[in-house]
């Protein structure tokens, strides 16, 4: 499998096709292939997560941008999937609406219908189901 690579050399760009034979790369610059031996080195692995290694998402909800809450779509208590909506912030003119990122039981709730919010502040804090943890 190769790999098309862009790389400057002396000031001057040039794109390259890498391709790992063994411990040896190939590198293909405008029609010609040169070999690139690295000494103690081998194939470069890219790191994968093992499938049972999820990341743990946080139950605090809050917004990326600034805005005004146009509606609280839950209440303390209530039980929450995740990605249901739980409010609706409106940003730039426009609504968007603010889902669940975990499933749970909605904890409590920092922000009011109508109130402006900051980026980044907390908005909503939902408790994950037990067996969720």
């Amino acid at each position: 499998m190769s790999d098309k690579r862009k790389v400057i050399v002396d000031g001057t760009e040039f794109e390259v096709d890498l391709e790992m034979d063994g411990t040896t790369w190939n590198a293909t610059v405008e029609g010609r292939t040169f070999k690139i031996v690295v000494p103690d080195s081998g194939p470069v692995l890219k790191k994968k997560r093992s499938p049972g290694a999820k990341k743990k998402k946080s139950g605090t909800v809050s917004a990326n941008i600034p805005g005004k809450i146009v509606t609280i779509e839950v209440k303390e208590g209530e039980v929450v999937e995740e990605g249901q909506v739980i409010l609706i912030l409106e940003a730039m003119k426009m609504q968007n609406e603010i889902q669940a990122p975990i499933s749970g039981t909605v904890n409590s709730i920092h922000c009011e219908e109508g109130q402006s919010i900051e980026a980044n502040v907390p908005l909503v804090v939902i408790e994950p189901n037990p067996s969720e943890d």
